[in-house]
């Protein structure tokens, strides 16, 4: 990130109300400029005619939704994202950005991709290089990528843990962990209390050091937390070095939520853009508080419509990625069914080919210790297909899907229209105006209002579902189709229209 833009950040939130900000885009919280982009249309080159159609339609989506699951006002959005593998760590060397990266990223950008957030292999976290979690395997190169990304016009944003320490790090302290509390093995994960003075010392400020340091545009937490609706009693027992000062319930992790507050407000205040995840379908249990610009949800969950209806009301902006290697999908176009009509839109997972190499290198601190899983298996698929089709990510299907790119370019350029800065999405909707007699069981109905009218039609039953809607609408993609009002979607499809005049 631009230091200029960390400097100037406190100024910018002083003036917003000044036309000549650089940076309309703001996090809700804490109205703070996030991005670089050129101001939004609706406030830079709307004409009187493109503001009455967006209120008329405003107006008649209020007047005829009389109930719907949840309706947001969508701002500061980015849905084109990409999880980028960096390549292989542990490694034998420490990876380089090169040509390859060069190309990649040229195809990610014609692809529309807007933010790039690179995962757990751009850390030193076994200290094979002389760093840690902390601190990237390979400064330079890693500077050298996140210039060549910004190059691009794109956000890059670097994994990050709020919560997860390697407990064989020598700056590792037992005391900042609750018993028992590890995830151990290849991975050799200790969990460091929220509560602990001592963690937070040591980790919040290299936290911000990597914003400085490697001139990202945001964080990826990882949060490496166990809600308290989910810890085992042994998880209950305080770490040595622990104040115990918030309420903590079922429904509310206090010491968390304090924890992510400030470091969400920290990234705001450098103008910066925070994701958080926050394992399987959960979302931080914080009392309302907003901690997050983007939530990342699906790790290990094994069942793509119970993910859907886990995280379909979770506080917007939800980037949903379903685990392949834990849930099955009919095709290539179900992630999109999944998430579409709840104003989320899937995770790419590009960058480099993940080998899985990383799974048998052999690790100092850790003799003996193979990983046994996802990377050892991805390692046995590379060996016997080394020129591909390529797996690109921990989630990722193995044997992969050779069409999910072409796919996930195909559905983003239905989706972008709909989530135009200015558009009131309402999803999910109940009782209304806007057809003909009630939705049969299985079909789920949004509409996003801006200057145009779209509606999202999801049919999530084993059998075509029918329906009418009261106006004429066309399909999305074929604008010179003939108006129509019937509508009928096969099992597990997804139909996009937009309302026309007459």
């Amino acid at each position: 990130m631009d230091r200029r833009r960390f400097f100037k950040a406190g100024l910018q939130t002083a003036a917003l109300a000044a036309v000549a900000q650089t940076s309309p885009y703001t996090v809700a919280a804490a109205d703070t400029p996030t991005t670089d982009h050129a101001t939004p249309a609706i406030l830079t080159s709307y004409t009187a005619d493109d503001h009455r159609r967006r209120l008329q339609n405003i107006a008649l989506c209020t007047r005829e939704v009389r109930k719907c699951m949840r309706k947001h006002l969508i701002t500061n959005y980015l849905p084109a994202q990409c999880v980028y593998n960096l390549g292989e760590y542990p490694s034998r060397e420490p990876w380089t950005p090169g040509q390859y990266d060069e190309q990649e990223l040229d195809r990610l950008k014609d692809h529309g991709i807007q933010l790039i957030q690179v995962m757990d292999e751009w850390n030193d976290r076994y200290g094979l290089f002389g760093g840690n979690k902390l601190t990237a395997v390979n400064p330079e190169g890693f500077r050298r990528f996140v210039a060549m990304v910004h190059k691009r016009g794109i956000k890059i944003l670097a994994y990050a843990s709020s919560g997860y320490f390697n407990a064989s790090d020598p700056d590792y302290r037992q005391e900042w962990s609750r018993p028992g509390d590890f995830f151990g093995g290849w991975w050799d994960l200790a969990r460091c209390s929220p509560a602990s003075p001592g963690w937070r010392a040591y980790v919040l400020p290299r936290m911000m050091r990597i914003l400085d340091e490697y001139d990202v545009d945001g964080l990826y937490n990882d949060w490496g937390y166990v809600p308290n609706a989910q810890k085992t009693p042994q998880q209950r027992t305080p770490a040595k070095d622990e104040v115990p000062t918030f309420e903590e319930s079922a429904q509310y992790d206090g010491a968390v939520a304090d924890l992510l507050q400030l470091i969400y407000a920290e990234v705001a205040r450098r103008g910066g853009i925070y994701k958080v995840h926050a394992d399987f379908a959960n979302q931080p249990q914080t009392g309302g508080s907003k901690v997050y610009d983007y939530l990342w949800v699906g790790e290990n969950v094994d069942n793509a419509d119970g993910l859907r209806e886990a995280v379909k009301n979770h506080p917007p902006y939800v980037v949903p990625c379903i685990d392949m290697w834990a849930a099955k999908v009919m095709s290539d176009d179900e992630p999109f069914l999944q998430a579409i009509p709840y104003m989320q839109f899937p995770l790419l997972q590009a960058g480099r080919p993940l080998t899985g190499e990383r799974g048998v290198i052999p690790i100092p601190r850790l003799p003996g210790v193979k990983e046994g899983d996802r990377y050892e298996k991805a390692w046995e698929y590379y060996q016997t297909h080394p020129n591909g089709p390529y797996i690109y990510g921990g989630w990722d299907a193995n044997p992969p899907r050779a069409e999910s790119r072409s796919t996930h370019a195909r559905w983003l350029k239905k989706y972008l229209p709909l989530v135009e800065d200015g558009t009131w999405a309402f999803l999910e909707i109940g009782d209304s105006s806007l057809f003909a007699k009630p939705l049969p069981q299985g079909l789920v109905a949004s509409v996003f209002a801006n200057r145009d009218l779209f509606m999202v039609l999801a049919n999530y039953g084993k059998t075509a579902a029918e329906t009418e809607t009261t106006a004429n609408y066309v399909p999305a993609d074929q604008p010179s189709a003939a108006p129509a009002k019937q509508w009928s979607l096969p099992p597990r499809s997804l139909q996009i229209l937009r309302r026309t005049a007459s």
